[in-house]
């Protein structure tokens, strides 16, 4: 039928390198695990890939890391499934297990061994244009259309993809990958950062001051600092400073449809998820989690290792530790006895235009 589309298994070769077959003892040296239930199993069979539990065959491997899917394991076909000790006793006899401490992180390790990310391919494309004095390393892959400005630096092994374009001035480090139309201006980027498609590093922040006949921009002079290990999801904002730099704390990942204003500062590895707003001279500390929708205002603290919830908004500092949501923010416990004390409030109400007959 035309336009149908074939069902597949993880990986499509029209989009996805694929390496492999692998042997079972690669396999558990990848997952740093432990291998189990492979009596009468060949030990030279090789596996060609991975599938879900509920689709995958002998030749595949699978994992378990939420009990909620743990029946699905008792009728797996899959050849190997990574798991934790507490699973073992579910696993069909013609699966091997690979006995892990976090199976998610060795499901994600495996992964990439089976479908590694592209190799770079050095070289400028015809149609790219680089600015004078722009220093571009060999070793760096310059896509089609792609914009370099003057005395930029684009650093070893850095993929930068179609109709991307590098501001004046801009440092980008080693094996960094800016995806395809993002802008980048007014920053430094350290080692291994990802941009994700459409991505906004560096614009003018959102600050303003009132005149007698209106408003007037203040000029946002700082820059934006992206540490080693950051990932920004496809189509986020990220601000320039106004008098000071914005900084994204090393291995942060941030989710598509963020937004972080000027002077923000993020501690090393936060996570903020998607359409969460940070306003400008907020600062998180490290390991700080920020859930869908949240939305911070401007010039307050959120202490090392919160977490803020979905939808939450955030009037004032949050300690260390803490869990908040609600609008305003309040400790998780505190939330869900206001709401159960309005439920019950709730059913004790005559309904509106009733009363007794």
């Amino acid at each position: 039928m035309k336009g149908q589309v074939d069902a597949a298994l993880p990986g499509d070769e029209r989009f996805f390198e694929r390496n492999g077959p692998f042997p079972l003892q690669k396999l558990a040296e990848c997952a740093d695990a432990r291998i189990v239930g492979n009596e009468g199993i060949d030990p030279d069979r090789l596996y060609v890939g991975i599938a879900p539990l509920q689709s995958a065959g002998p030749q595949d491997v699978s994992f378990l890391d939420n009990r909620r899917y743990a029946p699905l394991l008792e009728q797996t076909r899959a050849g190997v499934v990574l798991l934790g000790q507490a699973f073992v006793d579910r696993l069909p006899k013609s699966t091997v297990g690979l006995v892990c401490q976090a199976p998610y992180l060795a499901w994600a390790r495996v992964a990439s061994l089976f479908h590694p990310a592209p190799a770079v391919v050095p070289g400028i494309h015809p149609t790219a244009l680089v600015g004078t004095e722009a220093a571009v390393d060999p070793s760096a892959q310059i896509g089609p259309f792609v914009v370099i400005g003057a005395r930029a630096s684009i650093g070893a092994g850095t993929r930068i993809d179609s109709h991307a374009v590098i501001g004046e001035g801009v440092r980008i480090g080693e094996r960094c990958r800016v995806g395809a139309h993002a802008c980048v201006s007014h920053a430094f980027l350290g080692d291994r950062v990802t941009l994700l498609a459409g991505v906004r590093i560096g614009q003018e922040g959102f600050g303003f001051a009132v005149g007698p006949n209106g408003f007037e921009t203040v000029p946002q002079l700082g820059r934006v600092i992206l540490e080693d290990g950051v990932e920004v999801g496809a189509n986020s904002t990220i601000d320039r400073g106004s008098s000071q730099d914005t900084v994204v704390g090393a291995g942060s990942r941030l989710d598509n449809l963020v937004q972080i204003g000027h002077n923000a500062r993020l501690g090393r590895c936060c996570i903020v998820v998607s359409q969460a707003g940070i306003s400008g001279s907020t600062e998180l500390g490290d390991f700080v989690t920020v859930a869908a929708q949240a939305g911070l205002i401007g010039h307050i603290r959120i202490g090392t290792k919160a977490r803020i919830g979905a939808q939450c908004g955030v009037m004032s500092d949050v300690e260390a530790g803490a869990d908040v949501i609600g609008s305003p923010a309040m400790p998780f416990r505190e939330f869900f006895r206001n709401v159960a004390v309005l439920r019950r409030l709730a059913k004790k109400t005559p309904r509106e235009g009733g009363g007794e007959a």
